[in-house]
């Protein structure tokens, strides 16, 4: 899975993660809602909602944005609007798997509009658990190695109880139980490390490998479907080549 954080790196330099600043607003706003709205406001007893306010001030999302959010999560601000969280399944070219996870206000724009996604890149949506089966839910963590050397983020791995700690090069990524997140995110938060991503994510039990050109297909897709304004995270099982990723930056 360290294509995946390699790609997110490249998408930074790039500045293609930063093109539509409203757009992102909006998506980390609805985490916010949705953490507060099952967890309540306080951050000191929903990890959810910390890390979703640490993201938005990543993002340089205006304080009283993330206010505004976390009090429309928590009941204080009844503007009407009443957004769900919703995960869809779905199959890509060369039988590629997609776990794709949302949060809407209004189901009926989002079903079509991520059945056309992915129509329009050769793929198709499936049924749930048809594809759920395939992934397993983790903890998940990157950095730069330059803030954690490898060795001792595998200890620190170790002792909190992660399942994996991967060296990705410029990246060190660290895969754990879901119930240890707060664990291992705490022990992060003590040796001054800051994520660069951190949440739970679908990892595929088993990824499959495509040629250069179908990768960049692939991600073209995921490109896509990424862009659309209920989208939160998109999760696959194509493992992304070094060849891949050279031919991703250069584009």
């Amino acid at each position: 899975m360290s294509g995946h954080s390699k790609w997110s790196t490249i998408k930074r330099k790039k500045g293609v993660a930063d093109a539509k600043r409203g757009a992102i607003f909006t998506r980390l706003a609805r985490e916010i809602v949705i953490s507060a709205r099952e967890g309540g406001s306080d951050v000191d007893s929903n990890f959810r909602l910390r890390l979703a306010i640490d993201k938005a001030r990543a993002e340089n999302m205006p304080k009283d944005n993330i206010e505004r959010a976390i009090k429309r999560g928590a009941g204080e601000d009844k503007d009407g609007t009443v957004f769900e969280e919703i995960t869809f399944e779905g199959y890509g070219p060369h039988g590629s798997a997609l776990m794709v996870t949302c949060v809407t206000d209004n189901r009926n724009r989002t079903v079509p509009d991520m059945r056309h996604a992915f129509t329009k890149s050769g793929g198709n949506m499936a049924e749930p658990g048809a594809v759920a089966w395939q992934f397993d839910r983790k903890s998940y963590f990157a950095f730069p190695s330059s803030e954690f050397s490898f060795d001792k983020s595998f200890e620190l791995g170790i002792v909190a109880g992660a399942d994996d700690v991967v060296d990705g090069g410029d990246t060190i990524e660290i895969y754990g139980p879901v119930e240890l997140f707060k664990t291992i995110a705490d022990s992060l938060h003590q040796v001054h490390v800051h994520p660069q991503e951190a949440g739970l994510r679908m990892v595929p039990k088993q990824e499959i490998e495509l040629d250069v050109e179908s990768t960049l297909k692939f991600m073209k897709m995921v490109d896509s479907i990424e862009e659309l304004d209920d989208v939160q995270d998109v999760f696959h099982n194509v493992k992304v080549s070094d060849e891949a990723l050279a031919a991703l930056e250069a584009a």
